[in-house]
């Protein structure tokens, strides 16, 4: 089943990783050196701290993602969520 498109969603706010679901960029020779594809970006709904969260406009998928795996705030030891 597939979600709208989060109210959120803003095409001037976006990043480049792969969607998780349809990994519709893994043909795409822009996006295979790293360079920022015209085609391939997610929607950036938002962001906590290191956490994205994202969404593919081409299959919806809703995803976070953690850019800084491994690494605690300063002084608890807690991981950064």
């Amino acid at each position: 089943m597939r979600v709208p498109i989060d109210p959120q969603a803003d095409s001037s706010r976006r990043a480049w990783v792969a969607c998780p679901v349809c990994d519709d960029a893994r043909h795409c020779e822009t996006c295979a050196d790293l360079r920022n594809c015209g085609e391939h970006w997610r929607y950036l709904i938002s962001n906590s701290g290191p956490v994205l969260h994202l969404q593919c406009p081409q299959c919806t998928h809703l995803w976070s993602l953690n850019t800084r795996p491994g690494v605690t705030r300063r002084g608890d030891g807690t991981p950064c969520s």
